[in-house]
């Protein structure tokens, strides 16, 4: 039920996706502000805040991840930055900034923590003699090209690294900033040591407005896809999460787009909640469609066994039931449709292993 005063409903948090914080699991104290003073600035005409990101620099010890997920799609992972600017209302991530002692609601959306001394960390953990070359993601986690890289340029910094000792790295965004670094991504190329995946969830720019707030357009991204491709760096479309009822009905129309603008692979999920993420998601969708508030979240329920959430390896990213089976054989017509004869390649390793006999050699 969405909160009112005078019938009129509670101010809407302009350019993000949260609504509101949420209760920190881990702190008996919450971070949220009370609905009743939220209420009383949308009376009085005033702004509850600021509504202004925060960088908090951090300088963490390590910055390299093993992933034990086993249905993860990656062995290890890095992230330059914890919480993200681009406010997507579904965020598995959103969870994490709870370690950190915020909220998962608008805290991770607002208040951007900047590992500084990631470019360094990165450094010594492939110099390392007994590292053997793996993929290594950026980012698994947050978002390596949100706006937020525009003022601290530490994935560039990243990259530096990476072409510097011939190590392959996957990226994971969905912002079109990452063109800024189409010099370092061609080079990599140039020896078989980068992929791109880059998410598109709809094609409809009202769906991205509110679903992803603060974003690349889909235009904008779309042309990324085909400049990256272009110049020779494989792009795998994540159409992720696909969410029924709401972004659904698009697979077919967005795996044409991304065939059209040269990827060479789709890939998706299905929506889950974990954590926090279902409260922050229902208050959004009752806020932003409420007309099918309690449809969309049903049919997710529906997935899931009957909640918000399946947290079971093997079927949380696919789900289960006739709905998910619907998404899964529509994803599936749409890769032999748009997608038959084309794949991704496996990354090249063996530069970084020559690379470090050669220098070791001059010792």
């Amino acid at each position: 039920m969405r909160s009112t005063v005078n019938n009129r409903p509670a101010a809407k948090v302009k350019g993000r996706g949260a609504q509101k914080n949420v209760a920190n699991r881990f702190f008996e104290l919450s971070h949220e502000q009370r609905d009743d003073f939220l209420e009383f600035c949308a009376k009085e005409g005033e702004s509850p805040d600021q509504n202004k990101t925060q960088y908090l620099s951090v300088f963490p010890k390590t910055i390299v991840n093993k992933v034990t997920s086993p249905d993860a799609g990656m062995a290890y992972s890095m992230n330059m930055y914890q919480g993200c600017e681009h406010g997507c209302v579904y965020c598995f991530a959103r969870n994490t900034h709870e370690f950190w002692g915020y909220s998962a609601g608008l805290d991770f959306e607002r208040k951007i923590m900047v590992k500084q001394n990631a470019p360094e960390l990165l450094e010594a953990f492939i110099k390392r003699k007994n590292w053997q070359a793996e993929t290594i993601v950026m980012s698994g986690n947050t978002d390596c090209y949100q706006p937020t890289e525009q003022q601290f340029k530490i994935t560039r910094a990243c990259l530096n690294v990476f072409l510097k000792y011939k190590h392959p790295v996957s990226i994971i965004t969905k912002n079109a900033a990452i063109l800024r670094d189409l010099d370092l991504l061609s080079a990599l190329a140039k020896d078989n040591l980068i992929s791109v995946n880059m998410s598109v969830t709809t094609l409809s720019e009202d769906t991205r407005r509110v679903l992803e707030p603060r974003t690349a357009s889909i235009k904008k991204r779309l042309d990324a896809v085909s400049t990256l491709s272009l110049h020779g760096i494989p792009v795998n479309v994540m159409l992720a999460p696909i969410i029924p009822s709401i972004n659904s009905h698009e697979i077919l129309g967005l795996a044409k787009a991304a065939s059209d603008h040269g990827a060479l692979k789709i890939s998706h999920t299905i929506v889950r909640l974990n954590g926090a993420i279902g409260e922050i998601f229902t208050d959004w969708i009752h806020k932003t469609m409420p007309d099918r508030a309690e449809k969309v979240l049903h049919q997710i329920e529906s997935c899931h066994g009957g909640t918000l959430n399946d947290s079971r390896f093997g079927t949380r990213m696919r789900g289960e039931g006739e709905i998910a089976k619907q998404i899964n054989d529509l994803v599936k017509l749409a890769k032999l449709k748009y997608f038959k004869n084309r794949k991704m390649p496996i990354l090249n390793t063996s530069l970084h292993e020559g690379f470090k006999d050669g220098q070791l050699r001059l010792f």
